[in-house]
């Protein structure tokens, strides 16, 4: 049994919003109980005050290393570092070793996670092994356990599979994803191109290669009549291009990355490889454009971004490094430190709980007598210092070591199981 005392409830959805309250959970991992003051003295017990319980987090476009970069991340590691950043629920990408391109992929990476905290649901493959050539056999996917169809971290080029993809999800009401970038225009790019790239003698991505791919697949989705999802966007042309479409009425939505909202080219002045993501930090006019975006509903998700990477491929001089941070275990405190003029408590909430699964019609839970427990506990006053002892990813390529931040996860339950911070 857990007791979780004197928490304040953040659950828009419900009428308890706002108040504080006891949470008694038995061994089953059903919520008993919710009152002002519960004495359950076998219970292990967690002093919430001062902080905040929600529903479960879910994180959208994860990249995980099982199967086939296990060295780099595995299905347990992703879990704990998920569970430590606040998530009961990741969606990972296809990218893997074999790539998630059929039902079998899906099975298995359904199986083998089905006793973690964390829960998995995978985004399948629109081509095999993600080469943009031959379109998988979605609905088997779909019939699988897949949530989703992309190619994860690598770009959709062919427009006449991205079409035919849009009209075969239709037959069961699918979501395509995209990381829109051209691959001729972003061609050997290091990071945005622009005055800082101009500088540091570096090619640069210029925000045309995102923009064009962004307008290609509107049109398609126009054309189509199907559900799109543009996964992280980072340019402002991008943001308008977006709002446009919604008020035509096409079925879009979109994601940004956490660090697309926070920093911008000028972070990689000194050549710091933990700054060398996909999508490129941009420009201030961006990332203004973008925090307009996510405060006003035009983007509905914020994603960690999380790629873990070896210390061979990212410890490198910056042209050689390859692109990607982890991002699980910092993300709430990164929003919470840095976005306080566009995120309040409930919008994060929103943003992390609610939103992801209503993109993907995945049932989202309630902080109810009689339901499962599924929930965040999280501080978003206290003050702490990140360092490697919080890293539970096999990976350690993020810049926030010693990093000073506002806001800490407490833990996670789900699925009768629970991971709680150390005090």
């Amino acid at each position: 049994m857990l007791l979780i005392k004197n928490a304040t409830i953040v659950d828009p959805t419900s009428k308890l919003n706002g108040k504080k309250r006891d949470i008694l959970i038995d061994k089953n991992g059903q919520i008993e109980a919710i009152k002002a003051n519960i004495k359950a003295s076998r219970a292990k017990t967690v002093d919430a005050k001062d902080a905040c319980v929600s529903v479960g987090w879910m994180d959208v476009g994860t990249q995980v290393g099982d199967p086939g970069f296990e060295h780099r991340e595995d299905l347990q590691t992703v879990s704990q570092a998920a569970a430590a950043g606040g998530f009961t629920a990741i969606v990972p990408h296809p990218n893997t070793l074999p790539t998630v391109h059929s039902k079998s992929e899906v099975n298995y990476l359904k199986n083998k996670t089905e006793q973690e905290l964390v829960d998995f649901f995978p985004i399948g493959a629109i081509s095999r092994d993600c080469k943009g050539n031959d379109i998988t056999e979605m609905y088997d996917m779909h019939e699988s356990g897949a949530v989703a169809f992309s190619d994860g971290q690598k770009t959709m080029q062919n427009s006449g599979l991205m079409m035919r993809a849009l009209q075969y999800v239709k037959a069961f009401d699918g979501l395509v994803m995209n990381h829109p970038q051209d691959a001729a225009l972003a061609s050997d790019g290091q990071m945005h191109e622009g005055m800082m790239s101009t500088s540091l003698g570096m090619k640069g991505i210029p925000p045309i290669a995102e923009e064009l791919m962004v307008q290609r697949d509107l049109y398609l989705a126009e054309y189509t009549e199907s559900r799109l999802h543009l996964f992280n966007i980072s340019t402002r042309r991008s943001v308008d291009l977006l709002k446009e479409a919604k008020a035509k009425g096409i079925d879009v939505t979109a994601s940004v990355s956490v660090l697309n909202l926070i920093f911008d080219e000028t972070a990689i002045a000194e050549f710091d490889s933990n700054f060398k993501v996909l999508p490129p930090l941009r420009e201030q006019p961006d990332i203004r454009a973008l925090k307009r975006g996510v405060k006003n509903g035009t983007i509905q998700l914020i994603t960690s971004n999380h790629t873990p990477l070896d210390e061979e491929s990212k410890n490198l001089e910056f042209p050689y490094a390859d692109f990607g941070v982890i991002g699980l275990e910092t993300i709430y405190a990164l929003c919470n430190t840095f976005l306080g003029d566009v995120l309040t408590t409930e919008k994060i909430v929103s943003i992390l709980a609610i939103n992801p699964r209503e993109l993907l019609r995945i049932p989202i839970p309630s902080i109810k007598e009689g339901e499962s427990a599924n929930l965040t506990i999280f501080n978003p006053n206290l003050e702490w210092t990140f360092s490697e002892k919080d890293i539970y990813s096999k990976s350690k390529n993020t810049p926030f070591v010693n990093q000073r931040f506002k806001g800490k996860v407490i833990g996670t339950i789900n699925n009768g199981k629970y991971q709680i911070a150390e005090m």
